[in-house]
């Protein structure tokens, strides 16, 4: 295993040079985002080519949370509600619909070759926060996050998909952006704890999860993502023991240049740094700076990827037609 990272790539289809950069550097997984994604039979050829690129079945991930954030979009793949509108939609149902949805995304992102999707997001919709944020949420309060992503990630693994839980140790409260900014939340170590740590704690038995970019006030000066004291939190106090991979390191909430930021979440003690933008200058400054994956990482990643499982059969139309049922309120019994 090489380079402690996952990268994107520049477009629809791999180059030359990014298949070569590849294969030197061998990134534990790749990301693809919308500027990668035409057709399901470009988007089949690109996984192929980029698990090809470093001879192995490296997992590849993407941002398909339904909503605003959901990279794969009609006319070729379903359109999703905002996670935070679907839950008011189905309510007493909220759980169960959430399990259909995800479902019915894995088997769209596993007929293209994706077998990473970066959801649930765990973290609690507040009156303040930020708008980017806000509806991406699976709840207003503890308990429906808990329930509807661990409905979400089951879901997922269900049909062969990996989930990765963001964004630890809660990203509720920032009332910034933190692809701008670097959110600073001020509250107390205990109120935290209580509530926007406990959907993470809830969840942490599974196998891949991201960090926040933001600076929790009562637990360190850094940001969580490079914070060795808040990583060692997740770890003993969350009780996470997945692949910790950072939030994308492009993200101006980090200061410095590429190579700085990947040193210092990995220091900090994530297993993986993301990179997203597939900026070649950028990529190769991150490959420079970061280390190949320590042997705890290692043995963390080979444990998420045995996860991954051959869906069962199911019956898709019905599927289909149990959601919509439960969004339009005439689901029964």
């Amino acid at each position: 295993m090489g380079v402690a990272a996952i990268f994107g790539c520049e477009g629809p289809e791999l180059t030359a040079v990014e298949r070569d950069f590849f294969r030197e550097a061998d990134p534990w997984g790749f990301i693809l985002f919308a500027r990668n994604i035409d057709t399901p039979e470009q988007l089949a050829r690109l996984t192929d080519a980029l698990r090809g690129a470093v001879g192995r079945d490296a997992p590849i991930l993407i941002d398909q949370e339904g909503g605003r954030v959901q990279r794969m979009r009609a006319p070729h793949w379903r359109e999703w509600p905002p996670p935070l509108e679907q839950a008011a939609r189905a309510g007493e149902g909220a759980s169960r619909s959430f399990w259909l949805r995800s479902r019915i995304m894995a088997e769209e992102l596993r007929a293209v070759g994706i077998d990473t999707n970066c959801a649930p997001t765990c973290d609690i919709a507040g009156p303040l926060t930020h708008p980017f944020l806000q509806n991406r949420c699976l709840g207003q309060d503890t308990a429906s996050v808990i329930a509807n992503a661990r409905a979400t990630a089951e879901g997922l693994l269900a049909g062969g998909v990996l989930p990765v839980i963001k964004h630890i140790p809660g990203h509720g409260r920032a009332v910034a952006d933190s692809h701008k900014d670097l959110p600073v939340v001020e509250a107390s170590k205990a109120d935290l704890t209580a509530s926007d740590f406990a959907p993470f704690k809830a969840l942490s038995d599974l196998p891949l999860g991201m960090t926040a970019h933001i600076r929790f006030t009562a637990l360190d000066d850094a940001p969580a993502t490079q914070s060795a004291k808040v990583i060692a939190m997740i770890r003993e106090e969350i009780g996470f023991g997945g692949l910790l991979m950072s939030d994308d390191i492009g993200m101006e909430a980090l200061a410095g240049g590429f190579g700085t930021r990947a040193a210092a979440a990995l220091a900090a003690g994530c297993d993986l740094v993301l990179h997203c933008k597939g900026d070649m200058p950028a990529m190769e400054e991150v490959a420079l700076a970061a280390p190949v994956m320590s042997d705890q990482a290692i043995a963390r990643g080979e444990a998420a990827l045995d996860r991954r499982q051959p869906p069962e059969s199911v019956d898709m139309a019905a599927l289909d037609a149990e959601l919509e049922a439960l969004l339009s309120g005439r689901a029964h019994g």
